[in-house]
């Protein structure tokens, strides 16, 4: 399962909505890519459109659409935002990941 926090729900609402994305019926897509400096990178992205392959979860009213490749990787995880003076953006909280990078997208397991 992937949970979402209240200040990424909220984030995210307005960034689909901006998009042309409808919050209710649309998905945040996450995956995991080869890449960053620890090796892998997350993936963000909205959609429409939920593939055979892909398992879905929801929380905190937010849909998300997870592939099966990048599914071990992303159990447990928690997605945030922080939008401090630091101006982080989307976090992922991943419980999986050994080591991250410093910008926090990369990690490897």
């Amino acid at each position: 399962m992937i949970k979402v926090s209240e200040s990424a729900k909220q984030k995210v609402s307005v960034l689909m909505q901006e998009e042309g994305f409808d919050p209710i019926n649309d998905f945040v897509r996450v995956g995991v890519k080869s890449g960053g400096c620890s090796g892998l990178s997350y993936d963000l992205n909205f959609d429409k459109n939920q593939l055979d392959e892909d398992r879905l979860f929801e929380d905190n009213n937010v849909k998300i659409v997870v592939d099966k490749k990048s599914l071990l990787y992303l159990l447990g995880t928690t997605l945030e935002y922080s939008g401090g003076l630091n101006g982080k953006g989307f976090v992922f909280n991943n419980p999986n990941a050994n080591r991250t990078c410093g910008c926090g997208e990369s990690f490897s397991l």
